[in-house]
């Protein structure tokens, strides 16, 4: 899984569907609201890169956060695959989805969905590529009993085995399926 062969267009609108130990939900991609962020989001799905990932930081009333492969060999491929940020008129309101960022051009695989209205975020650079169209009662269910307490550079360089130990009740990703393009 070479970040620099997944390079791949989206479609301009497709939806996946994401099978979690939760539930299902549904997530409507339009790629024109972020060109980048959709091209990622369609190569790692097509490429099995969430599925069994944990949702690791959940806060209640901002955001669920997750996309940090669970085996940390192919999490180092990723670590610095960053891609250019994306301008967009899309609001980070309930249910939208966008990459996360630690600053200009940082977007690598690590996602979250919005659970309230956080337009706050989008003058830093989340820019949303889709929307939860069904199943964002999922969504709100997902454990948030361990809030931002998983450490991220453990999840890295540990993966799934850190957060099966140290935080057993984190729900997962077990597939991800591109059901329409």
């Amino acid at each position: 899984m070479n970040p620099a062969e997944l390079n791949e267009k989206a479609p301009e609108n497709f939806q996946v569907k994401f099978d979690t130990s939760k539930g299902e939900f549904t997530v409507d991609v339009t790629r024109s609201w972020s060109p980048n962020g959709a091209d990622r989001f369609y190569n790692l799905i097509k490429n099995g890169l969430y599925d069994n990932c944990r949702f690791f930081r959940v806060v209640e009333n901002f955001m669920v956060q997750f996309g940090i492969n669970g085996d940390p060999e192919i999490s180092k491929l990723w670590r610095n695959a960053n891609i250019p940020d994306d301008s967009s008129d899309q609001s980070n309101t309930r249910g939208f989805i966008t990459f996360a960022t630690a600053g200009p051009n940082t977007r690598t695989t690590q996602l979250f969905i919005n659970f309230a209205n956080n337009s706050f975020l989008d003058s830093q650079g989340f820019t949303p590529f889709g929307k939860v169209t069904q199943g964002m009662d999922v969504v709100d269910s997902i454990h948030s009993g361990y809030g931002e307490e998983p450490h991220q550079g453990k999840i890295q360089t540990q993966g799934n085995a850190y957060l099966e130990k140290s935080f057993p009740d984190l729900d997962y990703i077990k597939s991800t399926t591109i059901i329409s393009s």
